[in-house]
């Protein structure tokens, strides 16, 4: 057998020991108690940390500590959360099921629009970001996914017609799928480094309403990515002009975030953070690892067909 190559490894770590400068990350989850249920995001946080040149300190923020039922329920609990959410350089909204919580997260993306911090939200992320902007900035008090209303008048995330309602196992819309940009002109098509299509790999069974779409982005929500289809959302942004880092999307991109190859978005939401993400998409690379990153992304992006 061949000696491994692990010099690029070690180095790598090396540079991640010795990082001090921090940038915090409100992960506002619904399955904190298990902090595995987040392990791939936690990784990709890791790999775009180091990528960065900052070390990472996730702050857990229970979501349901954040809606307004738990200042009576636990005045400590909701004033803890609060606060950590508004120290947070970032704010992450992963992907969950249910409706326990769900209101907190769309608080956290309520929070994070308005007061422009860094947000990232992934499949359940991108539908709290959607439907608390439809609320707030579309007139659509009643906002809501039928995941969890299903007698909402204004449904602005809806269960994908293909699916069967009655039978939960094999049902979900899963692995790598092209989403096709709509425009070059926005945070996600520069942090891929590509123009046309993106492959990531998905696992959901709600997506947004497409007839509730035009509504919401004539507000101001930027559907910047789309399926084959056209029909189905697959990334929202917020423009550079109003926010500095409001992204989410339908997939999971920490499922092909790797050392040394960072997930673009997750990368996207460290250097915004650290108010380094201006700098690193006019081409600035300050550290090795930043190189590393960027050339990496750079070389999938010219690679046809998805990567492991």
């Amino acid at each position: 057998a061949r000696v491994p190559e692990l010099g690029s490894w070690r180095e790598r770590a090396m540079r991640w020991d010795a990082l001090e400068e921090e940038v915090h990350i409100a992960m506002v989850g619904k399955y904190n108690g298990l902090s595995d249920s987040y392990l791939s995001v936690l990784k990709s946080l890791n790999h775009a940390a180091i990528a960065s040149n900052r070390k990472l300190v996730v702050d857990w923020v229970a979501a349901e500590n954040l809606e307004p039922q738990a200042k009576d329920k636990d005045g400590a609990a909701y004033e803890e959360a609060w606060g950590t959410l508004r120290g947070a350089d970032g704010v992450l909204v992963p992907g969950g099921f249910g409706d326990r919580g769900v209101e907190g997260k769309v608080l956290a993306a309520k929070f994070a629009r308005e007061n422009r911090v860094p947000y990232l939200g992934i499949c359940l992320g991108m539908q709290v970001a959607v439907i608390e902007y439809a609320r707030n900035k579309c007139g659509m008090a009643q906002a809501d996914s039928t995941e969890f209303n299903k007698s909402t008048p204004e449904p602005v995330v809806v269960f994908m017609p293909e699916v069967s309602k009655t039978h939960l196992g094999g049902t979900m819309r899963l692995g790598a799928r092209k989403t096709i940009l709509q425009t070059v002109d926005c945070i996600s098509a520069k942090l891929y480094q590509v123009e046309k299509e993106i492959d990531e790999r998905h696992r959901h069974r709600y997506e947004v309403n497409p007839s509730l779409r035009p509504k919401i982005e004539a507000a101001g929500l930027r559907f910047v990515g789309m399926d084959e289809t056209g029909q189905r959302t697959e990334i929202v942004e917020l423009p550079g002009s109003v926010h500095p880092y409001y992204v989410a999307a339908q997939f999971h991109p920490e499922f092909k975030s790797r050392p040394g190859r960072p997930s673009p978005l997750f990368l996207g939401l460290i250097l915004a953070g650290s108010k380094q993400l201006d700098y690193y998409l006019s081409g600035g690379r300050s550290s090795p690892d930043m190189m590393e990153a960027g050339a990496a992304i750079s070389a999938a992006a010219k690679t046809p067909g998805p990567s492991p």
